[in-house]
């Protein structure tokens, strides 16, 4: 059936477009008629990649050397008599990430569109490997007596349908619908230190979402309510892996089940008076899971999950200015996810005394309260001054038996400034800071099942931890004559964690820091001549001290080994851009960039053993292209496009993998250097 659908429709619309046109590609049209009516297009041509390639193509098709067709089109009619539009349009359609829509609609009363879309993946490493039966649901590690060489790839196939309708003067109705078909299959394994396994997930997918929504609006009420609804089927529910002896079960491995959700909405939005309005959402939903499981559930537990989780959502808002000055709002949010999956033993071997489980599932409920307030004034000089404040609250429900750090609520404020400013008629600019605080309840302690002993790995979680965050931005706009413009933005963010403070080495994060500097700039040499400019610096790092040990509550230098890491990632990038019709018949366009990234991972022994460095790792990457357009008449012309793409990474954290003597030596490689050239050459033709 895909396969039907990926060569048929695509050629089926786009001949009925063809055939749409007629005598109208023949006609001659003047210059009155350019102007009043839509303008059409379509353009055909071929390219030629140059090799075979893991990056260049990873999304586009573009993967392998060969010749590619160039087919792009926009069709527009309107009916000068009923205000009737219809529209047809195409992209890459001789590639593999094709678009296809179409649209017909009259202004003001109904609508109707659809449209298909295919988006690829090519994974960028070449799995070398004896397991056979890739891409299906039953894969024999060793099964192949040689090694086969696979590149691993998944595409969605996505359908979209859309009608609308204006029911009266102030009603109107939305439906939505798209499908989505994912099919392929990417990188998994399976075991244990010392037994690591590859394997492949084998993906043949459905995502289904339907939205449904009434609007409705007078001069001071806004509404629109309605129902918006997920369905997921995978059609694969298991991975059976014969003779697997790793651990018991390790020979059906679950995955991931099919589900649904439903929801009801209402928002709308009301005007008090001119100066103030309210808005409001609410929203109720169910998300289900209850597909069988695919093994004899343990004695006692049912044959499937029953998961369910009710959502409520109660959001209100206000907005004034009660002086011609002042602008004030306010933020009320309310989130409830209520987990009311039963609960059950499915692993009673795992429960046994001193186990961090007691063999349960364990629901998770999450209740999100979140509020902001904002005032924003006008100063003297043109400065305007914003302040604010918000406030998040989360609230998790803790399980009885807990094998890491946890605490049952987190709570964090912020407090944001702002100053804004028309320096001068040509330069304006603003700068802000926000500090925010996060604490939360006391530190529960990870007790073990039945002896209620407390575990080890009292680790602070990031996304629980106390934190510290400060943020600078300072953004500046910069016209100094009518043809330059410049733009720059600098941020600069500090955040401070603290760990639980009950070991000698408090084990947690310590400090992350993240800065990003840009700068932008455009100058227009001539009417008939623009340039582009820009450059930008990523700094990105983490620090953190961790203990390995199996106490429960201390981590003592001279006892056990304490290490610290600091992880940085540095990003520095550029580009230019130029844009230029050298002639009335002759348009050029070219755009460079280059980027420069760099990943650290530094380790250091703080107390015990000498821990091991890590390389860096390195990435460049260089992407030059270049378009010309040369005029073969008024409304038709070639164009020619030449992209140089080049990659070049010492990345060592496959290279170097092995996996155990069972799996039969996989490798997971790429090419450290990939140079890529792609030429193309294209017909358009432009109707009235």
């Amino acid at each position: 059936m895909n396969a039907i659908r990926k060569s048929f429709l695509p050629g089926m619309l786009a001949a009925a477009v063809l055939a749409t046109l007629g005598s109208a590609v023949a006609a001659e049209v003047d210059e009155l008629t350019e102007l009043t009516k839509p303008e059409s297009t379509v353009s055909v041509g071929i390219g030629h990649v140059s090799r075979d390639n893991q990056r260049f193509g990873q999304y586009t098709g573009l993967n392998e050397n060969g010749t590619y067709g160039l087919v792009d089109l926009d069709f527009v009619q309107r009916d000068e008599t009923t205000g009737t539009w219809l529209r047809l349009n195409g992209r890459n359609l001789g590639f593999d990430d094709r678009e296809l829509r179409l649209e017909h609609e009259r202004q003001g009363d109904w609508g109707y569109f659809i449209d298909f879309s295919q988006t690829p993946r090519f994974d960028p490493y070449t799995v070398t490997t004896t397991l056979s039966g890739i891409g299906t649901t039953t894969q024999t590690v060793g099964g192949s007596a040689t090694a086969q060489q696979y590149h691993l790839k998944t595409e969605r196939d996505a359908l979209t349908l859309g009608f609308n309708k204006e029911l009266s003067d102030n009603l109107g109705l939305q439906v939505r619908f798209r499908n989505e078909e994912k099919d392929g299959e990417r990188l998994w394994g399976q075991g244990t230190f010392g037994t690591w396994r590859f394997l492949t997930d084998p993906i043949d997918q459905t995502t289904r979402q339907i939205d449904a929504t009434l609007s409705y609006t007078t001069r001071n009420l806004q509404l629109t309510g309605g129902y918006y609804g997920t369905a997921f089927d995978n059609s694969n529910n298991v991975l059976n892996v014969p003779g697997c002896a790793i651990f018991t079960g390790c020979d059906q491995m679950g995955l991931p089940p099919d589900n649904e959700s439903h929801q009801l909405h209402l928002a709308g939005g009301y005007d008090f008076t001119k100066t103030t309005r309210g808005t409001f959402k609410v929203a109720v939903g169910r998300i289900t899971q209850n597909e069988a499981f695919a093994t004899t559930p343990t004695a006692g537990a049912p044959g499937s999950l029953d998961g369910r989780i009710d959502t409520t959502l109660v959001q209100a808002g206000l907005t004034a200015r009660p002086m011609s000055k002042l602008t004030l709002r306010a933020d009320l949010r309310y989130d409830d996810r209520d987990d009311k999956t039963p609960v059950f033993t499915y692993f009673p071997l795992a429960g046994v005394s001193g186990s961090t489980t007691d063999g349960t599932n364990e629901p998770r409920d999450i209740k999100t309260i979140s509020g902001k307030f904002e005032a924003s004034y006008l100063l003297p000089m043109a400065f305007r001054l914003t302040g604010g404040v918000d406030y998040v609250e989360k609230t998790r429900n803790s399980p009885p038996v807990r094998s890491v750090s946890f605490r049952e609520t987190t709570d964090e404020t912020s407090l944001r400034t702002e100053l804004r400013r028309s320096i001068s008629e040509t330069v304006t600019g603003a700068v802000s800071f926000i500090h925010s605080n996060r604490g939360g309840s006391d530190w529960l302690l990870n007790p073990l099942y039945i002896s209620g002993a407390t575990g080890s790995n009292q680790v602070a979680p990031l996304h629980l931890a106390d934190r510290d965050r400060d943020l600078w931005r300072l953004t500046l706009n910069w016209m100094p004559t009518n043809p330059l413009s410049v733009s720059l933005r600098l941020d600069q963010a500090r955040d401070e964690y603290s760990g639980r403070g009950i070991s000698v080495v408090d084990q947690a994060v310590r400090e992350g820091r993240a800065e990003n500097y840009s700068l932008d700039a455009s100058y227009s040499f001539t009417d008939e001549m623009q340039g582009t400019a820009w450059y930008s610096v990523n700094d990105t790092s983490l620090e953190s001290v961790q203990c390995r040990a199996g106490a429960a509550d201390a981590c003592t230098p001279g006892t056990q080994q304490v290490w610290g890491s600091n992880v940085r990632n540095l990003a520095d990038s550029f580009g230019l851009g130029l844009r230029a019709a050298l002639t009335s018949k002759i348009e050029l366009s070219a755009d460079l960039s280059h980027s420069k990234v760099r990943d650290e991972m530094e380790l250091s022994s703080i107390a015990g053993a000498a821990v091991s460095p890590l390389d860096n790792i390195n990435t460049k990457v260089t992407s030059l292209n270049l378009s010309v357009k040369y005029a073969l008449q008024r409304n038709a012309g070639m164009r020619v496009m030449y992209i140089y793409d080049r990659y070049r990474t010492d990345d060592w954290t496959w290279a170097n993998w092995n996996y155990s003597p069972a799996d039969g030596g996989t490798t997971v490689l790429q090419e450290p250097t990939q140079k890529v050239s792609f030429v193309g050459v294209s017909y358009y033709y432009r109707w009235w």
